[in-house]
């Protein structure tokens, strides 16, 4: 019995274990783990291959098509025709009621159908191509947006650990100030609205380290559902937001040139495009005939009882070959009027893409200013972080030496966390522009 629950102990232990099995991610191998794994990305593999049975649907209408029926009936009553009784030899004018065939009859048919030519088919098969294409692209424009939101959402992860780090050491150096402050009060150097100033600058910054612990655990949460994995999948980040600020400063994409018809964006507007000048060619179509053949096999068995799986039942075979061609002639207008309306579809989509072209230039303008500025924001803001620190230094040692005063002292602290996170934003957002300007020039993930 202790050999059983030893065992059974081992086993949910090993479970636990398991479930608290961590990963190491960089932030390449993170993108590349969403690519693979992060439910858009699934998903958008899964309409292609949507798309390839939907493009061989569409080519099995024109290839033979084969169906069988088996019928079986049995009249509980017959059907009675009247018939001239003179047929019989009765009187002329009378009717004689007559049961024709048997009562249980049973048919069994083959037919294969081949279409020859239709219009409409044509089409469907170069729309298919672009319905495959489509879904092609919308996979690639779903890649380039998983790379740029897990780029985001690692960079909040770090954001929230490097805050937490400043934070933890700013609380330090304020538990100390205030223990000092404190004794120099008791000994009765200096004001307890000193100490109580302290106090109110310790309480808020452990309530902001309170709530970024918090907001840590949020972070990581929203990188897991980007990168595919269970929310509570424990995932560490090798690297930092100081080096991959470093790698994310590029000046030559500033001077970087867009071509609009390798973007995705573009591409998915002019395969629009495309679809809707199919779209003209299939109502056009449907004016021209249509043509195709089938052939019939099939047998069938007749009796009074249900014999039919017997080897004295006699069955008659027959066949028929036959040739269909329907020929339009008037529809009232309506396939003009719908034709119309799929010219006007496509005029849409033209201006579509016209106004796809200029959003694309202006969008590369706009993720190049942000970037410059961001890196412009990135020197400035690590230029005042280090002029903070030492404002903060001087009013530190100036109110311990007692000719500076708490107010001065908080003032300094205050431009000094502000000038903290000041810094480690600005390195966020080099990041941040920097995946926003690769989208915007269509850099390709790999």
């Amino acid at each position: 019995m202790k050999k059983s629950i030893l065992i059974i102990f081992a086993l949910l232990l090993n479970i636990n274990l398991n479930a608290q099995e961590s990963i190491t991610l960089s932030l390449e191998e993170a993108i590349n783990y969403a690519i693979e794994n992060s439910y858009s990305a699934i998903n958008a593999s899964r309409d292609i291959e949507a798309a390839k049975k939907k493009k061989w649907e569409t080519t099995t209408i024109g290839l033979p098509q084969v169906s069988a029926t088996i019928e079986y009936q049995n009249w509980i009553k017959q059907q009675v025709s009247l018939i001239p009784a003179e047929f019989f030899g009765g009187v002329e004018g009378e009717f004689a009621e007559v049961a024709f065939g048997t009562k249980q009859n049973m048919n069994a048919t083959a037919t294969l159908n081949q279409l020859i030519f239709d219009g409409s088919y044509l089409v469907g098969l170069q729309s298919a191509k672009v319905y495959l294409q489509i879904s092609e692209n919308a996979k690639e424009k779903t890649e380039l947006g998983i790379r740029e939101a897990v780029i985001n959402a690692y960079g909040n992860v770090l954001l929230s650990e490097e805050s937490i780090l400043i934070l933890e050491k700013n609380i330090a150096t304020l538990e100390k100030n205030l223990k000092e402050t404190k004794q120099i009060y008791l000994n009765g150097f200096t004001e307890e609205e000193n100490v109580e100033q302290l106090q109110i600058t310790l309480a808020t910054v452990k309530s902001q380290l309170s709530k970024t612990q918090k907001l840590k655990s949020i972070a990581y949460k929203m990188l897991n559902i980007t990168l595919g994995l269970d929310i509570n999948k424990i995932i560490l980040l090798s690297d930092t937001l100081n080096n991959l600020s470093k790698e994310n400063i590029d000046l030559g994409l500033l001077s970087s040139e867009l071509t609009l018809e390798n973007h995705i964006d573009f591409k998915i507007a002019k395969n629009t495009e495309k679809s809707n000048e199919l779209f003209v060619k299939l109502e056009q179509s449907k004016a021209l005939p249509t043509l195709s053949s089938f052939v019939n096999f099939g047998y069938a068995g007749f009796g009074q009882n249900f014999d039919f799986l017997k080897k004295e039942q006699k069955w008659f075979d027959s066949s028929l070959l036959g040739v269909s061609l329907n020929i339009p002639i008037f529809s009232s207008l309506a396939r003009s009027s719908r034709t119309q309306q799929a010219k006007i579809e496509l005029e849409k989509a033209r201006t579509n893409l016209t106004e796809t072209e200029q959003k694309l230039l202006l969008q590369l303008e706009s993720a190049k200013t942000e970037y410059n500025y961001s890196l412009e924001e990135l020197e400035t803001s690590k230029q005042n972080l280090a002029l903070a620190e030492r404002i903060e230094k001087k009013q530190e040692v100036k109110f311990f030496e007692g000719i500076s005063t708490s107010f001065e002292l908080t003032e300094a602290q205050r431009q000094l966390y502000t000038m903290q996170q000041n810094y480690l934003q600005a390195m966020l957002n080099v990041i941040a522009n920097k995946a926003a300007l690769d989208n915007a020039l269509n850099i390709s993930i790999n």
